[in-house]
């Protein structure tokens, strides 16, 4: 089971997952687990017109913005990563970053920021660091086991990054 990624050359927004549930690559659909907060809280924060559904997933390009995961294996949550799949993954990840050219790429979940940073301390949001010549931001993981942040904050969270990008150019 592979999650296909939805990317093309120059987007303004790359999401980037940990890795894909079960449920989401079974049915070749992101973020389609039950709880998942990601498309209420990307539609809350302006990103989208209309609140997307997972199936409507590919949609997203329309808008400028892609998704991807940090890993391609998926599982049932993402505590079953490893610090080894993380890092496999994000050198794979980082190449195809520097061909597609996003302006930048927003890391879901603290995880594959902290393999890749080497520190287990920052702030969410951007980084001073970029990822593959891209800026990149950490905004909280929207899985429905994430109760640390509630709809409102994760939507106020993702916002920051809407506001900071330059206007999107809509995919043909």
């Amino acid at each position: 089971m592979k999650l296909p990624d939805i990317l093309a050359p120059g987007l303004s927004a790359v999401f980037c997952g940990i890795n894909p549930g079960q449920h989401a690559a079974g049915i070749g659909q992101h973020f389609a687990g039950r709880g998942n907060r990601f498309w209420p809280a990307l539609h809350l924060a302006g990103f989208t017109p209309v609140q997307l559904t997972p199936a409507e997933d590919v949609r997203l390009l329309e808008f400028g913005y892609g998704l991807t995961t940090a890993v391609p294996r998926a599982s049932r949550t993402a505590a079953e990563v490893n610090v080894s799949e993380l890092r496999a993954g994000l050198c794979d990840l980082e190449a195809k970053i520097r061909r597609l050219r996003p302006h930048v790429v927003a890391f879901l979940g603290k995880p594959a920021w902290i393999v890749h940073s080497g520190r287990a301390y920052f702030a969410w949001g951007r980084q001073a660091e970029t990822f593959g010549g891209s800026e990149a931001w950490v905004l909280p993981n929207p899985s429905g086991l994430n109760r640390h942040f509630s709809l409102v904050e994760l939507a106020r969270a993702y916002r920051e990054l809407r506001v900071s990008l330059p206007p999107a150019v809509a995919t043909p």
